[in-house]
């Protein structure tokens, strides 16, 4: 998954941006019991390919994981990683940092990858999303690393653009707000996605110069389940409305999420809109 500026590049109709202004700091998860998104199948690596489903993984790096061009002219050329290919060149820990870290095999930082999201996934969503990228057919070629250009660098210097790894290391043990042990399922799905959007704070805001504004998740406390549901699953909004950017990203992510997964996010929402308004 990418950031830049709306207008910069066509991965605004496949994804959410990545960086928020503001987030605050929450409890951290009580870690003794294992969260995790359901596991409909024995298979280790049918979990997986779920879990990149709904994460973006196919979003920035294409169904077939060999990577997409998202450049973006007088910013910065970037592809996203041919993952059937090079998942080779990685071992589980090599890989782990990558995702979660935001670093390279090779120990140079990302950019664009979204690691500060990862950085809470659970062991066991961990071991399947590995189990099922190591087990796609290679496809493809390695693509070339990034080439910041002008604009890229002029954020840089401003501080509004980070390389994955300074991203993941400024919200290091950072969550959504906490409601309570009986929402730990909704609130880990939040910060594995919402976030990416809404900041960890889930109050959204806007994200960098050129962005519209992000809406406060707490919105949701107005919709009746019903609604939800139909947004999660279609895209489509209260009233039948079609959204800028969260449309496209709930049909080819959210629609992914179980019943139980959807009802755990809905409640969790709802209650922070109470306990955290």
């Amino acid at each position: 998954m990418l950031r830049f500026p709306l207008g910069r590049s066509k991965m605004h109709r496949f994804v959410l941006c990545l960086l928020a202004i503001t987030f605050v700091t929450g409890c951290s998860p009580q870690k003794q019991q294992a969260i995790r998104f359901d596991n409909q199948s024995h298979s280790e690596a049918a979990h997986g390919r779920r879990i990149a489903g709904v994460l973006g993984c196919t979003g920035c790096h294409d169904s077939n994981l060999a990577g997409k061009d998202w450049s973006a002219p007088g910013f910065a050329i970037v592809w996203t990683s041919n993952l059937s290919v090079e998942m080779k060149i990685y071992d589980d820990a090599a890989f782990r940092r990558t995702l979660q870290k935001g670093y390279r095999y090779d120990g140079n930082e990302l950019w664009d990858m979204p690691s500060f999201l990862f950085s809470e996934l659970s062991e066991t969503d961990l071991v399947a999303l590995t189990t099922y990228l190591r087990g796609v057919p290679p496809t493809g070629k390695s693509h070339p690393r990034p080439i910041l250009l002008e604009g890229a660098l002029k954020e840089i210097k401003q501080g509004i653009y980070r390389s994955s790894a300074a991203e993941a290391k400024l919200r290091a043990g950072t969550f959504p707000p906490d409601a309570g042990p009986q929402h730990r399922l909704g609130r880990y799905i939040a910060r594995a996605t919402c976030a990416e959007c809404h900041g960890m704070d889930l109050r959204g805001g806007t994200p960098y110069p050129g962005a519209p504004p992000r809406p406060d998740i707490r919105m949701v406390a107005a919709y009746d389940k019903a609604d939800f549901v139909k947004l999660m699953k279609t895209g489509k909004a209260a009233g039948n409305r079609e959204l800028q950017l969260m449309s496209g990203v709930a049909r080819g992510r959210y629609s992914q999420f179980t019943p139980r997964e959807v009802d755990a996010l809905y409640e969790y929402l709802k209650a922070v809109s109470v306990t955290n308004p």
